[in-house]
């Protein structure tokens, strides 16, 4: 079955061109140049991948991301951000908020298609692999299928990017992994932000864990560890 690409965008050649080369490489593809009837749209359907315009009439993309990821249902949907906005503070808020990926506008239709089937490849590795773990002596839960997080028994609210770190850390408890690494494993070997983003992440995540925030370890000059 053909994975279904939504895209929001208010500028319609663009909307044209990609949905057009898109469709061409074997997506389906739905368009929306109005942010209200795109939000319609996600109530009643669930799109593979977002392509999300970040400078649209009358709405901020960044809000709009903001809002998806703290959607239950909604948040494990990779987003790929688009923008004629280059500045560094603007992608790395985006990534900050759980968005997969990041185009420049002007960009190329099939450097977008490579991009577009590369978050969605992450996202099968990790659905194929993932497992229920349980952790802490029982406390903690993780459930990568649900994107779920369970703290004696209560749920925990974390962002899409917080629950990755969390979820890669606890892949390999006691190993040491490099903030690089945490990126890499975030957004790709393709994605260029600084380190410091990660620092931004587990600071979040280790004031959402409450009392099990000690089991995230920093390693000065390295990175973070998982330590039971």
């Amino acid at each position: 079955m053909s994975k279904v690409i939504a895209i929001l965008d208010d500028e319609e050649d663009i909307l044209e061109l990609v949905r057009t080369h898109l469709t061409r490489a074997g997506f389906k593809v739905e368009v929306f140049a109005d942010p209200e009837k795109f939000l319609k749209y996600l109530d009643h359907n669930r799109p593979d991948l977002i392509l999300l315009d970040l400078m649209l009439p009358g709405a901020d993309g960044l809000e709009i991301c903001r809002y998806l990821k703290k959607i239950p249902e909604k948040a494990s949907i990779p987003i790929i951000m688009l923008t004629a906005r280059s500045q560094e503070a603007d992608r790395v808020t985006g990534l900050e908020l759980g968005a997969d990926d990041y185009v420049t506008k002007p960009f190329s239709l099939r450097e977008l298609e490579a991009r577009i089937k590369a978050v969605l490849r992450r996202q099968e590795i990790s659905a194929t692999t993932a497992a229920k773990k349980t952790l802490a002596g029982g406390k903690l839960v993780i459930d990568p299928e649900r994107y779920e997080v369970q703290i004696s028994g209560k749920p925990l609210e974390l962002s899409l990017t917080e629950f990755k770190i969390l979820e890669l850390l606890t892949s390999r408890p006691g190993r040491v992994f490099s903030r690089d690494q945490i990126l890499d494993h975030l957004w790709g070997q393709e994605k260029v932000v600084i380190p410091r983003t990660v620092d931004v992440h587990v600071h979040h995540l280790r004031e959402k864990l409450g009392e099990l925030n000690g089991l995230i370890q920093s390693v000065r000059g390295i990175g973070y560890k998982f330590e039971e």
